[in-house]
């Protein structure tokens, strides 16, 4: 079966060393992560100096307890401004999707940090861990593609499939129209005719 995506998609479809189709979906590009990453850099630059001068003044016992206090939180934003200059500034790896006879490899790629979403405000750990999402990669297999769906929500559709306990989202970076196209090529793939709902029925992309 020939895949085609979609006119004018930036999806690519490719060919492993075992003949089988990888589905590829490329990161969206913000470069205003790159602004970001770098200012961070430079604020560093003073962060290092803040670090030195009251770590030389605690050392030479000429600094208070609210010193030491400072230190430890000045350390830890410091840490934290690392972590964030390095995920806005590494590469972009891109989504992908190997289909297999007996299941999907799949691997979310790499994505640069998440921000300007609605979070939860009551919970600080969920909030960074939507804004510096994790690399997800493993094997989904056919009984675990029974629960691939494609859901409607007030803001578009997700395409998800549920592997162990987690619930994963496919083809994030891609448009409502591509996640569409996706779902119906995986549904026509592997028979999977509840992807797209009871009324409506998977076609094989030629």
């Amino acid at each position: 079966m020939k895949i085609s995506p979609p006119a004018g998609s930036r999806i690519s479809i490719t060919a492993s060393d075992l003949g089988e189709s990888v589905i590829v979906i490329p990161v969206a590009q913000e470069w205003t992560r790159y602004l970001g990453g770098v200012f961070v850099l430079f604020w560093l630059g003073g962060w290092a100096f803040g670090e030195v001068t009251v770590a030389s003044q605690i050392l030479s016992g000429k600094a208070s307890s609210f010193h030491i206090f400072w230190l430890g939180a000045w350390t830890l934003g410091g840490v934290y401004a690392a972590y964030f200059a390095y995920r806005s500034l590494r590469p972009t790896v891109p989504e992908s999707l190997r289909l297999m006879r007996n299941g999907i490899d799949f691997d979310s790629g790499i994505r640069p940090p998440q921000f300007g979403r609605r979070y939860n405000t009551m919970n600080a750990w969920d909030n960074l861990r939507r804004a510096f999402p994790k690399r997800i990669r493993c094997q989904i297999d056919l009984r675990q593609l029974q629960s691939l769906r494609l859901r409607e929500t007030d803001s578009g559709n997700r395409l998800t499939v549920d592997v162990d306990s987690q619930r994963i989202d496919i083809a994030k970076d891609a448009t409502e129209v591509e996640r569409e196209w996706l779902a119906r090529v995986l549904a026509g793939r592997y028979s999977l005719p509840q992807v797209l709902g009871e009324k409506r029925t998977p076609t094989a992309v030629e």
